[in-house]
């Protein structure tokens, strides 16, 4: 025993300097690390980025663009709205009373009729369904609630309902239709007092209230339920029309809260303490950080600079397979690193926002990258879908890739 002793205190000093070596060289490598870690902006080298894809032509988009409207034009239903509570399976997102699906059905209503007002055109089976769409729009946003105390879908609805709303509007104006222009402006200033009213104690806007159930929602602020109604709060500042600014400040407030140093968007507040919980972490948030980036650089954020945008574009595309390994899937979040089906077509739609903030000399190659990846992706009756969701994934999916690819097409290049 004592000559193991003695022969095991011989080792300890030999053995603890090279323990200390490779401590000290652990540690200098995690320095490094995070110095770079530290830089504003990642270095161009370091972004995954993917060769140059083979231009499609606006013709190709096109076509494609049209096959999505013409099913939307065929899945409308008779009432003008789109989506239903059918087409149910195992597992089901939870939806309490008819509220939560009359959130839903309008929320991918007003996803469709914008979709329909932009790539529609004015073909006279479009211009009747959009026709429809408003009517029931202009008739059951008004009555939309929360569905129960711990459930506000409707607050996708609000937000979504303001982008559809904005642009059924501007065609009145066009058609110089007074009296509809003043009865649109009137149910645009009513979701404003929808999402003043179920606002998140916190600011911004969550879908669950699963702490208290309060008449003031105690929900967490969730960040993209907030960079969503940002964005369609900026189109409204843009067509004259300002939205609260209580609401705007809070809402930014709890967006850049939820922005963690790496470019990610926590999924929500309620998770600030779990940074690096793989939802929060670049992979996790591959398709949220698409529609933060645009919100904050819409209401002026700084630190969203040109260079973010293409970093968090050309990462899109670099690792769209590890998005789409969600897509499909039946059961939210049960991809690796907790990425959702749903966060697909949503990230691809504010990626095309984004595309109008990127310099020139990038969005060409970006466009095709878009269109390239929403046009393999399109099913054979012309829609798109990611997650099912009752009746309402086709519908939702398609007017987020059609409204994606309309900002695919090249504008022609003006002769001097």
């Amino acid at each position: 025993r004592s000559a193991t002793r003695t022969k095991a205190k011989r080792k300890l000093p030999r053995d603890s300097s090279k323990a200390m070596k490779c401590c000290c060289l652990s540690f200098s490598l995690l320095l490094a690390w995070s110095a770079g870690a530290a830089d504003k902006e990642p270095a161009a080298s370091k972004t995954p980025r993917l060769p140059d894809a083979k231009p499609p032509g606006n013709p190709v988009v096109e076509k494609s663009i049209e096959r999505g409207v013409y099913f939307l034009i065929g899945n409308q239903n008779k009432d003008g709205s789109w989506g239903s509570p059918r087409n149910t399976k195992g597992l089901n997102i939870y939806a309490p009373t008819y509220q939560s699906h009359y959130a839903f059905r309008l929320a991918v209503t007003a996803l469709c009729t914008s979709a329909m007002i932009e790539a529609g055109g004015d073909h006279p089976r479009a211009r009747a369904a959009i026709a429809d769409s408003e009517k029931y729009l202009l008739g059951n946003l008004p009555k939309l609630r929360r569905a129960t105390a711990d459930a506000m879908y409707n607050v996708w609805a609000h937000g979504y309902g303001l982008q559809a709303l904005v642009r059924l509007r501007a065609r009145a104006q066009e058609a110089k239709e007074v009296d509809k222009v003043k009865r649109i402006e009137a149910v645009i200033k009513q979701q404003f007092d929808r999402l003043d009213r179920y606002e998140s104690v916190d600011g911004g806007w969550g879908y669950y209230d699963f702490r208290l159930g309060t008449k003031k929602p105690a929900s967490s602020s969730i960040s993209f339920v907030n960079a969503t109604v940002l964005v369609a709060f900026h189109e409204a500042k843009a067509a004259g029309i300002e939205p609260p600014k209580h609401l705007v400040k809070r809402a930014l407030a709890a967006l850049k809260r939820q922005h963690l140093p790496d470019g990610s968007f926590l999924y929500g507040e309620y998770l600030k303490y779990k940074p690096r919980r793989g939802i929060n972490r670049p992979a996790g948030s591959l398709g949220r950080s698409q529609a933060g980036n645009i919100a904050l650089r819409l209401w002026g954020d700084e630190k969203i600079t040109d260079q973010v945008i293409v970093t968090w574009l050309d990462r899109l595309f670099a690792r769209n397979e590890w998005l789409g390994i969600g897509r499909k899937r039946p059961v939210p979040h049960e991809s690796w690193f907790q990425i959702a089906g749903y966060f697909y077509y949503y990230g691809h739609y504010y990626a095309g926002l984004l595309l109008e903030h990127v310099p020139a000399k990038d969005r060409p190659r970006l466009q095709d990258h878009l269109a390239a990846t929403l046009m393999k992706l399109q099913e054979k009756e012309g829609d798109w879908w990611d997650y099912p969701l009752y009746d309402y994934h086709r519908q939702y999916g398609t007017a987020m890739a059609v409204m994606a690819l309309q900002h695919c097409l090249r504008k022609p290049t003006v002769k001097e």
